[in-house]
């Protein structure tokens, strides 16, 4: 059985070790299109900090790792897929014959069309090539300007405050992390880190980058008639799924890769798993991309099984958001912006940055935002996540949503817990 996995990064990797334990006996060939051993981008921010060199950004640690398990590693970009003859068709015009395939392509940070995003002192974050150009740039006192204050932006920001460097940030929603946070987090979030001494400009664009008076120099104009001067620009815009060498292959696409919840594509022996994937959403039951990583695992594994013969399937996937943001602890999970008609409460502390947001369909926590509130995290996951029903403790958590964690006690682990099943609700 010939097994090929496109994509080197957590979710290839979990696949392909998955398929070893599951098919001793499969050719396996891991696909990866940098010169890097397969790694994991959200450790960069601790290389771009120092407190890990490149070798611990590796997803396995011993050298021979893949060679033991019989996985060979191959560097390659996809180019296309012939669904019917069952080919890979790489950049460099080689193809690899497949029985079975797994598409774990990720996705490609995003550039806005600003004039000038292309000078020099302008990258992204999101490769270990990045990683050290960004390094030589990002020296104590150095002026930096991110674009973008999202997830993965507030992470990047963490690392380049570490480093000393004068911080300026720009993001274009009303408030930080807009797809993560509620209005009200948000824009604690937002006082925390100026509190640190980052500026920030929420509601703004960067509408154009021009060269300074000094070598190296960059001015942006942005949309709210200020300018900013910096050394260093990084853009943190967003990211898509990287699909475009998927045209003419007849597998079904929007967004993302159309899957089932065995990770199957619309072509009977082709998975996906992912940021590359476009899934059936855990609460709503409606397809949304999630890029996130413990989602891109947990289809990693349940792709693998299947493409190995055995029957597996995923109720669904779920935003699963936790971030430290200059020391504050944030997280976000399921729907976390309500749902019409649903009950919500919002518990608020601006001084001591803590918050508490839960929303309910029913007596059914959907979604669920905290600040400063590390002890509730894995209380307001395993509550949506088992979709447990609260009865009378929705009504104590309206009245006082502290009382989340007697909630958890009482009714996911007492003696009558109460679940929904895996069916959206």
């Amino acid at each position: 059985m010939k097994q090929i996995i496109i994509g080197n990064g957590p979710a290839g990797v979990v696949a392909a070790e998955t398929l070893r334990k599951s098919d001793v006996k499969a050719d396996i060939i891991l696909v990866g299109d940098e010169p890097e051993p397969p790694y994991s981008r959200m450790a960069i921010p601790y290389f771009l900090m120092g407190n890990i060199g490149e070798a611990g950004t590796h997803l396995r640690k011993e050298q021979d790792h893949f060679d033991a398990l019989g996985i060979k590693l191959l560097k390659g970009r996809a180019a296309g897929i012939d669904a019917k003859a069952r080919k890979v068709k790489l950049a460099d015009g080689k193809s690899l014959d497949f029985d079975r395939l797994l598409i774990a392509t990720g996705s490609h940070p995003l550039k806005p069309p600003i004039a000038g995003l292309d000078a020099p002192n302008v990258h992204t974050c999101w490769t270990l090539d990045d990683a050290r150009a960004i390094v030589k740039l990002a020296q104590p006192g150095s002026r930096v300007l991110q674009i973008g204050a999202g997830f993965i932006g507030c992470i990047i920001m963490e690392a380049l405050a570490a480093r000393g460097t004068q911080l300026s940030v720009v993001e274009m929603g009303d408030r930080m992390v807009p797809r993560m946070m509620t209005e009200k987090a948000g824009g604690m979030i937002r006082q925390w880190c100026e509190k640190q001494g980052v500026r920030v400009h929420t509601g703004a664009k960067v509408e154009s980058l021009r060269a300074g008076s000094k070598a190296g120099e960059l001015i942006a104009k942005l949309s709210n008639g200020e300018e900013v001067a910096a050394d260093l620009v990084i853009c943190a815009a967003g990211v898509a799924p990287n699909i475009d060498f998927l045209k003419g292959s007849g597998i079904a696409v929007e967004r993302g890769i159309l899957v089932d919840a065995a990770m199957q594509s619309s072509v009977p022996g082709i998975y996906a798993a992912g940021d590359v994937t476009e899934a059936v959403d855990f609460i709503s039951g409606k397809r949304t991309l999630n890029a996130i990583q413990p989602n891109a695992a947990d289809q990693a594994r349940i792709a693998a099984i299947n493409m190995a013969g055995g029957q597996a399937t995923l109720p669904g996937s779920m935003a699963i958001n936790v971030l430290d943001t200059l020391g504050l602890i944030s997280a976000s999970f399921g729907q976390w912006w309500g749902e019409a008609g649903g009950e919500s409460v919002e518990q608020v502390d601006e001084k001591g940055f803590k918050y508490l947001s839960l929303q309910f369909k029913g007596d059914v926590l959907i979604g669920a935002t905290s600040i400063g509130l590390t002890d509730h995290v894995g209380v307001l996951r395993g509550l949506t996540m088992g979709r447990v029903r609260l009865g009378d403790w929705k009504e104590r958590l309206l009245d006082d949503p502290s009382q989340i964690m007697q909630a958890y006690l009482a009714c996911a682990q007492g003696g009558e817990t109460r679940y929904l099943g895996t069916r959206p609700i």
